[in-house]
């Protein structure tokens, strides 16, 4: 357990090398706001806008809470790509590169993206910034080999995101895009790891998990049942995103059209907890819309900080 800790440590440093130093300062923060991302559709599935906070309640642990932030424009949003570029990819790449640079050319003004390659390593391409030329680049350069550290590639992500949102004031949305094709082979770090950041993290993580034919058809088998797909669903749906499974590399454009769609149309939310205990208890948030027929989605709750920060551990 000591070996794993230090190692995962040691994979931190190597992640944080790739921030600027500007970015590293101390969270001198004196609230813990509870953001929430909030898509909202209607009984077709399709997007609804024009609502107001009016038209939101919010509840913590069964306890309506008050909006104390609202915004029904796109709140700048910090973006990780987070590319499986193992060597089970190599047949794909051409139309990963395709759709991955397709989905950062739809980043609105004010969003940073970063590009993180997942071998039997972790790699950062590109830092989270502005630069949307440069992200593209790092994401045409990668190519496929090796293993599939997924969960330590998600685990550094989340780590690390949560730290840059300490780091400074504003309010932004914060989303991981993971694209791979199989199960984790060589983390060090496993799902519950991962599943307990993802939770206290407050970031969305949607999942794109594309599978070959023999694949779907060996997860039919309950002897050989996938679970790799069980963690891609349970991320994504706890962490208020939506878990993609598409059947081909070519369907991967149309899916990436999908999330960028999905996030430009959300509702923006937060508010300050009534409960005033910080003891590093999860608690469990339900966001509703008064008006019939219309269904939201966020993120299925957060970790109460016992320091101040909210997500923090």
């Amino acid at each position: 357990m000591h070996a794993r800790a230090f190692l995962v440590a040691g994979f931190l440093v190597i992640l944080l090398a790739a921030v600027p130093a500007a970015q590293q300062t101390t969270f001198r923060s004196g609230v813990d706001l509870v953001a929430l991302s909030v898509v909202v559709t209607d009984g077709h599935d399709k997007f609804v806008s024009g609502l107001s906070s009016a038209d939101f309640t919010v509840s913590e642990d069964g306890v309506q809470q008050e909006i104390s932030f609202f915004s029904a424009t796109p709140v700048p949003m910090d973006l990780a790509l987070l590319l499986d570029t193992s060597a089970s990819m190599v047949d794909k790449m051409s139309v990963v590169h395709e759709a991955a640079t397709g989905f950062v050319s739809s980043a609105k003004p004010g969003d940073r993206v970063t590009v993180v390659d997942i071998k039997d390593g972790v790699k950062v391409l590109h830092p989270l910034d502005e630069d949307l030329d440069g992200a593209r680049a790092s994401i045409r350069a990668t190519t496929a080999r090796g293993g599939t550290a997924l969960y330590n590639g998600l685990y550094m992500t989340l780590k690390e995101m949560v730290k840059l949102r300490r780091n400074n004031g504003e309010v932004r949305r914060q989303a991981i895009l993971v694209l791979s094709d199989g199960d984790d082979t060589a983390s060090l770090v496993g799902f519950d790891d991962v599943m307990e950041v993802a939770r206290a993290s407050g970031i969305a993580i949607y999942t794109i998990t594309l599978r070959t034919e023999l694949q779907r058809l060996l997860a039919h088998d309950k002897s050989t049942a996938v679970s790799g797909e069980f963690a891609m669903r349970t991320l994504a749906q706890e962490t208020g995103a939506r878990a993609f499974f598409p059947a081909a590399a070519a369907e991967l454009t149309g899916v990436y059209g999908t999330i960028a769609d999905e996030l430009a149309s959300q509702y923006s939310l937060g508010y300050i907890s009534t409960n005033p205990r910080r003891d590093g208890a999860y608690r469990r948030v339900v966001v509703k819309v008064t008006q019939p027929g219309i269904r939201a989605r966020a993120r299925a709750g957060y970790v109460a900080s016992v320091t101040h920060t909210l997500g923090t551990r």
